[in-house]
């Protein structure tokens, strides 16, 4: 069996892990809340623009402006494309980052089991060999007292 020594380094390196793992699960999750606020703006930017054109067409638009304004919407369109496609890997990111967090936590949790079992273990043996002890203190007193007669 590990030594404590041995195990509490263990435990040690297990919770710098898991905890640089949930850190790193946070940033993931800021980065992918930003991509999403980034796509929010892009899909208002994109609907503003929408009506902008619908406005404009009906109270005259020349074909340039026409062409501009569709051309515009166009490249939001491609933008927001891009930004759903970064939101999603940003998912998966996240996905792989909380299966990895919880990876470490079960290995934590793993070590600290260990550790438990070990302290109750030898406070087992404790127990035992202050058992053991009383019982021979109690026969060396019964041994002088039955001597004696």
């Amino acid at each position: 069996m590990a030594s404590t020594a041995s195990l509490n380094v263990l435990i040690d390196l297990a919770k710098d892990t898991a905890n640089e793992a949930g850190k790193q699960l946070q940033l993931l999750t800021t980065e992918r809340n930003k991509a999403e606020s980034q796509l929010s703006m892009l899909h208002d930017y994109r609907l503003d623009y929408a009506q902008r054109l619908q406005k404009a067409t009906e109270t005259g638009l020349s074909a340039s402006n026409y062409h501009n304004f569709r051309q515009f919407i166009a490249t939001l369109d491609e933008a927001i494309s891009q930004q759903n496609s970064i939101v999603g890997q940003m998912d998966v990111r996240i996905e792989q980052g909380r299966q990895q967090w919880y990876a470490q936590k079960r290995r934590l949790s793993s070590f600290e089991a260990l550790q438990s079992r070990q302290s109750r273990q030898q406070l087992v043996r404790a127990n035992r060999s202050e058992q053991l002890a009383s019982d021979e203190l109690s026969a060396n007193q019964f041994r002088r007292a039955h001597h004696s007669y």
